[in-house]
């Protein structure tokens, strides 16, 4: 057995959320869609397995994400380096909304500590 344990965290008609343990950081997968149905949902999931340092979440799954939902993963109020979430797997779509709205930062290409 690896120790890696994986739990939902949060699941509604649109999106569903997943967390797996491990001993780095917990990793968060998002799968489905976030609006300002479900933002404050997944900012709650979040930071309930936050711990350490960061939580890196896999956005590759989603197939939409409004603004509202771009704030929760992009934490634009805190300085880049408090920033606790590390994109994963972020799609072009999802790329050029945080490159219009300023929260893209080029020198971080595998993890977007966003």
């Amino acid at each position: 057995m690896s120790g890696v344990e994986e739990r939902l965290l949060y699941q509604d008609e649109q999106l569903r959320i997943t967390v797996r343990t491990a001993p780095e950081a917990p990793a968060v997968t998002l799968v489905g869609e976030i609006d300002a149905s479900n933002s404050c949902a997944l900012a709650d999931a979040l930071e309930s397995c936050r711990q350490g340092n960061h939580v890196v979440v896999d956005t590759g799954a989603l197939t939409f994400i409004d603004v509202s939902g771009l704030r929760v993963l992009a934490l634009p109020m805190l300085p880049p380096s408090q920033r606790w979430i590390r994109l994963h797997n972020v799609t072009p779509y999802q790329l050029r909304l945080l490159r219009m709205m300023g929260w893209y930062y080029e020198s971080h290409a595998h993890h977007l500590p966003i």
